[in-house]
C-alpha cells in the first residue's frame, strides 16, 4: 500500500527591493517631493501637492514641510541631499529655492499664530495627511492573501545580507585615497592616504615630503569662496540701513530695515554661489539666523522708540491731568500726589511706556482703580510685597484700592497703565 505523497511546497517568491524614499526627477512639478512621497505611500502624489498647496495658503506649513523635505530627502539615483551638499559649499539653485521655501513658510507660520482656527484646520489637514500616507504605507506591506508580513519573512528580509561583491583592486580608484579639495571633488594626484590602512603598492606609497610640496604647489586649486565678501557686504548693509533711521524711526522698524538689508546682500550672495559655486554653508546659516532676526524685530511693539529717556510728569490739579502720556523708551515718573479729586468726580488718564519702567504715585485720599499691564515684565502695586520681582509675558492686574482709613472724603481716580517691555509699579503717596 503506497503512502500518499505530501504535495510540493511552493517555491517561495521574489522579494521585492524596498522602495526608498526619494525625490522623483521624472514627475516633478517643483522639486519632486510630492512625486517622491505618492510612490513611496503607493498613492496619487496629486493627494500630497493638493494638501502641501492648501497648508501652504492657509498657515505656512506646507512650504515649512516642503522646503525641508526638499533639503532632507536625495533626489532619485543619488545618496546625498541638498543639505548636505550646501553643508559642504556646494550650494546650487535647488538648496536655495528650499531654504527660501522653508523661511517664507517660517514667516506665514510665524503670521499666523494669533488665529486658533486656522491653526487647528492646519493640524487636523496634517494628521489627515499622515493617517493616510501610514495606512496606504502599511497596506502596501501586506502579503498577496492580505495580511501583514509575520516577524519571522520580516526578519529574514531585513537580516539578509548584502550582494556579494568583487574586492577593489590596488589600481581602483579609492575616496580615500585621493585628496579632496574644496568643491567637493577628488584631485587628480594621488599623495598618499588621508586616513585608511596602509597600501603596499608602490604607485600608492605616501610620497616624500619635499616632493609632497612640490606637487602640493603644482595642483590646481578651486574657485575662491565668496563668503568673508558676503557677510562683510551684508554687515556694511545691516549697519547702513539702521543707522540712517535710527533716529526716524521706531526699534522696531529700524531694525528691520537694517535686517532686510543684510538678508537682500545674503541672498544675492546665495545666488551668485550657486552659479559660480562658491558660496559655504555658514552663508545659508547666517542667512537663516538673519530671516530669524527679522521675524523677530517684525513683532516688536511700534511704541519702542531708539531714544532712551527719563521724564516726569506733575499735575498739579486735577484739570491739569492730560488724557494720556506716553514714553518711547526710558524711565517716565507719572506723579498724581498733589491732585485733589472732587467728591462724586471721576478723573481717567492713561499713561503708556514702550521699553523701559512706568512708576506712578497716587494721592493719599481719592479711591482709585488700576488696570496695569506689562507684555513683558513685571507689575506691582500697593500691597505687594516690598522687592518681589516676577517677570513673566501677558502680565495684567486689575485693582481698586480704597483710600485709607480717615482721609478725607474724595472722588474717583482712573487708571490705565501699560508698558510693552519693563515694570510698571504703583505706589500709594505718605501721608
Amino acid at each position: 500500500m503506497t503512502q500518499p505523497t505530501a504535495p510540493a511546497s511552493a517555491p517561495p517568491e521574489h522579494q521585492l527591493p524596498p522602495v526608498l524614499l526619494r525625490r522623483t526627477a521624472r514627475h516633478k512639478v517643483v522639486g519632486g517631493v510630492c512625486g517622491g512621497l505618492g510612490r513611496y505611500c503607493d498613492v496619487d502624489p496629486v493627494i500630497f501637492r493638493i494638501a502641501m498647496g492648501v497648508l501652504s495658503v492657509i498657515g505656512g506649513i506646507g512650504l515649512i514641510f516642503y522646503g525641508f523635505a526638499w533639503l532632507l530627502i536625495p533626489l532619485e539615483g543619488e545618496e546625498e541631499n541638498e543639505a548636505r551638499r550646501a553643508l559642504s559649499g556646494r550650494v546650487d539653485g535647488a538648496a536655495l529655492v528650499a531654504v527660501l521655501l522653508a523661511l517664507l513658510g517660517c514667516g506665514l507660520f510665524l503670521s499666523m499664530l494669533g488665529n486658533d482656527g486656522t491653526l487647528a484646520f492646519s493640524a487636523l489637514l496634517s494628521l489627515a495627511v499622515v493617517g493616510a500616507a501610514v495606512w496606504s504605507r502599511r497596506r502596501t506591506t501586506a502579503t498577496p492573501d492580505g495580511g501583514p508580513l509575520d516577524a519571522a519573512t520580516a526578519h529574514a528580509v531585513a537580516e539578509a545580507p548584502p550582494e556579494a561583491k568583487a574586492p577593489p583592486t590596488p589600481d581602483s580608484p579609492s575616496w580615500w585615497r585621493d585628496p579632496i579639495v574644496k568643491d567637493g571633488t577628488t584631485g587628480p594626484v594621488a599623495t598618499g592616504y588621508l586616513w585608511g590602512p596602509p597600501d603596499a603598492s608602490p604607485d600608492l606609497a605616501p610620497l616624500p615630503r619635499d616632493r609632497r610640496a612640490i606637487v602640493a604647489a603644482r595642483r590646481p586649486r578651486g574657485p575662491r569662496g565668496i563668503a568673508g565678501v558676503v557677510f562683510l557686504l551684508a554687515l556694511a548693509a545691516g549697519g547702513l540701513g539702521t543707522g540712517l533711521t535710527w533716529d526716524s524711526q521706531p526699534l522696531g522698524t529700524t531694525l528691520q530695515i537694517g535686517l532686510a538689508c543684510a538678508l537682500a546682500v545674503f541672498g544675492l550672495g546665495l545666488v551668485v554661489g550657486s552659479l559660480l559655486g562658491r558660496i559655504g554653508g555658514g552663508t545659508v546659516l547666517l542667512t537663516v539666523v538673519t530671516s530669524v532676526l527679522l521675524v523677530g524685530a517684525s513683532v516688536l511693539p511700534r511704541q519702542i522708540d531708539t531714544q532712551w529717556m527719563q521724564t516726569e510728569w506733575r499735575p498739579a490739579t486735577a484739570a491739569a491731568v492730560a488724557p494720556r502720556y506716553q514714553l518711547g523708551s526710558g524711565m517716565a515718573t507719572l506723579d498724581l500726589s498733589r491732585v485733589a479729586v472732587p467728591v462724586r468726580e471721576t478723573v481717567s488718564t492713561m499713561a503708556e511706556v514702550g521699553a523701559g519702567r512706568l512708576r506712578v504715585v497716587l494721592p493719599e485720599d481719592a479711591t482709585v482703580r488700576i488696570r496695569a499691564r506689562a507684555g513683558v515684565g513685571d507689575v506691582r502695586l500697593p500691597g505687594d510685597p516690598v522687592n518681589d520681582v516676577d517677570v513673566a509675558p501677558d502680565r495684567d492686574r486689575t485693582r481698586t484700592l480704597a483710600p485709607p482709613a480717615g482721609a478725607k472724603p474724595a472722588g474717583t481716580l482712573d487708571l490705565d497703565l501699560a508698558v510693552a517691555l519693563g515694570q510698571v509699579e504703583v505706589t500709594r503717596a505718605a501721608s
